[in-house]
């Protein structure tokens, strides 16, 4: 049953990572990874949130494991650091290397003080 529950939210996460990435890319006229940093904020907040809430197993596998999995991308943000670095734009690879650890440990701090505090 987990596993069910994993791949009905990968089935929802993976393509509004999607959707999100390419439209906020889209947006911007840069080298810098805008769309991956926003996915991965928002999957960090979720998770934090999720988190913060002390949902259950069944709720964290499917929107946590599943959905924040598919929706947040280490492996993009690995790949296009490292093709930053290869343009040799080495402050816009500083700066997503930077930004995504402490934002995304922000956001996911943030989502968790956030529910905990909903819920008191």
């Amino acid at each position: 049953m987990t596993a069910a529950l994993v791949v009905v939210g990968a089935m929802v996460g993976a393509p509004v990572r999607y959707l999100i990435d390419k439209e906020v890319q889209a947006r911007r006229d840069t080298l810098f990874p805008w769309g991956t940093l926003t996915v991965n904020l928002i999957g960090c907040a979720i998770l934090g949130g999720l988190v913060g809430a002390s949902v259950t197993s069944s709720v964290m596998a499917l929107a946590g494991i599943g959905f924040c999995g598919a929706l947040t991308t280490y492996s993009t943000f690995g790949y296009e650091t490292v093709r930053l670095i290869e343009a040799r734009a080495y402050r816009f690879a500083l700066a997503n290397v930077t930004v995504s650890l402490a934002a995304g440990l922000a956001a996911a701090i943030a989502g968790s003080a956030a529910t905990k505090w909903l819920l008191t």
